[in-house]
């Protein structure tokens, strides 16, 4: 499988409805894992909060989001960031993009082991765009940042 490329949008509480939304304007497969499937709730409050939420259209079109906890800052305007993502078979790719994306960026999660069984990191370049790379495990379906 080849690296991806997609939108990722940041939520406050709404993801749910507007993801489910886009599936029925789009058309497509909804995925929706909150905090609490993932083991990744930090406050109660929060555990039934869209932690992933993944669109894959008929024409190709892939769409992912995500609520933002309490802690993180949300603003609309800057609540999108870009993915990108692939299997075991383009690693080598992805962390190529990763490790030229990090000059000079602000690395928010380094690129390692998540608790969903990939690797994922985050980061701000230097252009103060957000990206996110996924590396799926084995036998981890790719698209989960």
């Amino acid at each position: 499988m080849t690296a991806t490329l997609n939108p990722y949008i940041s939520f406050k509480d709404t993801t749910r409805d507007a993801m489910t939304f886009y599936q029925s304007v789009l058309g497509g497969d909804l995925t929706i894992s909150t905090f609490a499937d993932l083991h990744a709730a930090q406050d109660p409050s929060e555990a039934d909060l869209v932690m992933h939420s993944l669109l894959t259209t008929p024409s190709g079109f892939t769409l992912m989001a995500s609520d933002t906890p309490a802690r993180m800052e949300y603003a609309p305007g800057n609540n999108f960031s870009i993915s990108l993502s692939g299997d075991s078979e383009s690693e080598g790719e992805l962390r190529g993009y990763w490790d030229r994306l990090s000059d000079g960026a602000t690395v928010s999660m380094p690129l390692e082991k998540a608790i969903w069984g990939d690797t994922f990191g985050m980061l701000t370049d230097r252009f103060g765009i957000a990206w996110l790379v996924n590396i799926a495990g084995d036998d981890t379906p790719t698209g989960h940042s």
